[in-house]
């Protein structure tokens, strides 16, 4: 991942960064479990995984996202972003570890989401600590000091 654009200097992409860093870790562990067969144990990591991926889903979106959005700054790519953590949460609803495709769909969530990761690492939170003014800022601090599972968001 990315380091030298200084953007991990600034304390809310700092914490998201972190949090992917933490989701990449759990994604390697299910990668170990499937390789090993066990899906049982690969199935439960993904539910962690997901408890993760939700609350930091939702401080992007009424953070970076909504403060991009708000000042008309890569609208279309903070769109396709969104699409994707709802797409995240349809498939992690709908995974059967005792389905045949099991395995297989588990493996290209797990590379979508180490897509989209970067996509925002390298992407995204750069140019948002290039171009957020102060009222960008404000939306952030607010999303990152509300608890995400107080106030569900709509996607």
């Amino acid at each position: 991942m990315c380091e030298h654009c200084g953007c991990r200097a600034v304390e809310p992409i700092a914490q998201l960064m972190d949090e992917h860093y933490e989701m990449l870790d759990v994604s390697g562990r299910i990668r170990t479990l499937l390789v090993a067969g066990d899906l049982a144990g690969a199935s439960t990591t993904l539910t962690e995984l997901g408890r993760r991926l939700g609350p930091h889903a939702v401080r992007e979106e009424r953070g970076v996202f909504a403060a991009l959005r708000e000042q008309g700054d890569f609208a279309a790519e903070v769109l396709d972003l969104e699409a994707d953590h709802r797409a995240f949460d349809e498939i992690l609803a709908g995974l059967d570890p005792t389905a045949p495709e099991f395995e297989q769909r588990v493996r290209t969530f797990l590379a979508d989401l180490s897509l989209h990761i970067d996509r925002e690492n390298l992407g995204v939170f750069p140019v948002t600590v290039v171009t957020l003014d102060d009222d960008g800022w404000e939306t952030v601090a607010r999303a990152h000091a509300d608890d995400p599972a107080d106030t569900p968001v709509t996607r």
